[in-house]
């Protein structure tokens, strides 16, 4: 705590300087030439002080003041004890910034910072790579100027900021992007930037789910109350077109209850699976099973199937999962080849995995479809699909059933000359057995 000099202490120092001057110069006659040299010599002390103040504030780096004498030493302490409190305060304001921009960069949005006229005050590090900022380059600039796009340029010259913008921007890809302005202190906007790429697929894949279901099960029901409606107690139609249109309506209902439990089985494999209650599957048991199914599916069609398969290699998991993957892979291949085709399909240890293929010759399929494959009812070629009698659901689940495997499904094709379907399940599930 630094003393305070009051001005009674001021008052009582001259006086107590002047005083014994005054009393001298009485005495020797010449009181004014005292005074006079006494307060030249004071104005002298306290430029030299008002020196060394300067010098202390503006050239010495120290942050502790020089020696002060008389009043001038509170008057350094002073000084002292203020930039104290002023650094002090530096220290937090900078804590409080560092945390702020911490903050605005642990936010999962972009965020940019605008005064009135639009001009860039400061961005987050997400901004950059959602909008291609470029920092500091683009500080100052007006970000009407940056995005050129007319729908975003009107949306900010509007000010009308109630609804949030949304706008696609082509800087990586397709993307989504959506903007919502709001008020920011008192005379800046705060633009806060989302990517709703996902959402909106999300949201697609959904309206086309209830379309394609809605249309997959229109389709058969059509079938059977077109005849139902042809048919009365009084009117059966004859025998010839009652055979047919009874085989009809069994093969619709067939596809229909086809249909229900491979979207049930869907809904079953997407929850939760507790790995713990994994078993042992026979695969090469399993797979020699497939194999009988798919040379009765195959006799019209007359493709080669060649199964390649290790007879001690088993593995944990969830037998009817399993069967469903490995069967939806193998009948693609069936049904999707040109006849006389050739598919191979093979199991064995794989770099110490176990590794599941189904190889085909046929057309195989072009690049921009290939993402696109384990997406609930999509097809490559509808007609072609629905002739097959394909749901669309095969690799969705088959994609699911992986998924809670620990797997995933790798898919290489070249247009032309054919597709692999293949996948590697983790080693700790295989089980190598000495088989007799």
């Amino acid at each position: 705590m630094y003393r305070v000099v009051t001005k009674q202490a001021l008052y009582r120092r001259l006086f107590l300087y002047f005083l014994p001057l005054a009393l001298i110069g009485i005495l020797i006659g010449a009181p004014f030439v005292l005074l006079f040299i006494g307060a030249f010599a004071l104005l002298l002390w306290h430029y030299h002080q008002l020196y060394r103040l300067s010098d202390w504030l503006l050239n010495q780096r120290s942050f502790n003041p020089p020696e002060g004498e008389g009043a001038w030493e509170q008057i350094f302490e002073g000084i002292y004890h203020l930039q104290h409190r002023n650094r002090k305060k530096r220290n937090e304001l900078a804590d409080l910034i560092r945390r702020f921009r911490e903050g605005a960069e642990a936010v999962p949005d972009a965020v940019v910072v605008l005064q009135q006229d639009l001009s860039i005050v400061w961005c987050n590090q997400l901004a950059l790579k959602v909008l291609g900022l470029q920092w500091p380059t683009d500080h100052g600039q007006r970000l009407d100027n940056l995005i050129r796009d007319p729908k975003f340029v009107k949306y900010m010259q509007a000010h009308n900021f109630a609804e949030a913008l949304e706008l696609d921007i082509g800087l990586v890809g397709e993307q989504v992007l959506e903007f919502r302005v709001m008020p920011y202190a008192q005379t800046q906007l705060m633009v806060v930037v989302r990517d709703i790429t996902r959402l909106k697929q999300l949201e697609q894949m959904r309206k086309d789910f209830v379309a394609n279901v809605s249309h997959e099960l229109r389709t058969p029901l059509t079938v059977v109350t077109g005849y139902l409606e042809m048919m009365d107690a009084d009117n059966m139609p004859p025998p010839a077109m009652w055979h047919k249109a009874h085989l009809t309506m069994i093969e619709q209902c067939k596809r229909m209850d086809s249909l229900v439990n491979q979207l049930l089985s869907l809904s079953r494999i997407e929850g939760a699976r507790k790995q713990d209650k994994d078993k042992a599957v026979d695969v090469p048991n399993m797979l020699r099973i497939i194999a009988t199914e798919a040379n009765s599916l195959n006799q019209d069609k007359q493709h080669q199937i060649e199964f390649r398969v290790d007879a001690q290699l088993d593995v944990k998991g969830a037998a009817d999962e399993l069967r469903s993957a490995f069967s939806n892979l193998v009948f693609n291949a069936i049904h999707y080849t040109k006849p006389h085709g050739s598919i191979q399909v093979d199991w064995q240890l794989k770099e110490g995995k176990p590794y599941f293929a189904v190889t085909d010759n046929g057309d195989g399929i072009a690049p921009e479809h290939l993402h696109r494959l384990t997406e609930r009812f999509y097809r490559v070629d509808k007609a072609r699909s629905r002739k097959t009698g394909g749901s669309g659901l095969g690799l969705a689940i088959t994609k699911h059933v992986l998924s809670r495997h620990d797997s995933q499904l790798n898919i290489v094709s070249q247009v032309g000359k054919g597709s692999c379907f293949s996948f590697s399940l983790p080693s700790n599930k295989a089980i190598v057995l000495e088989k007799n």
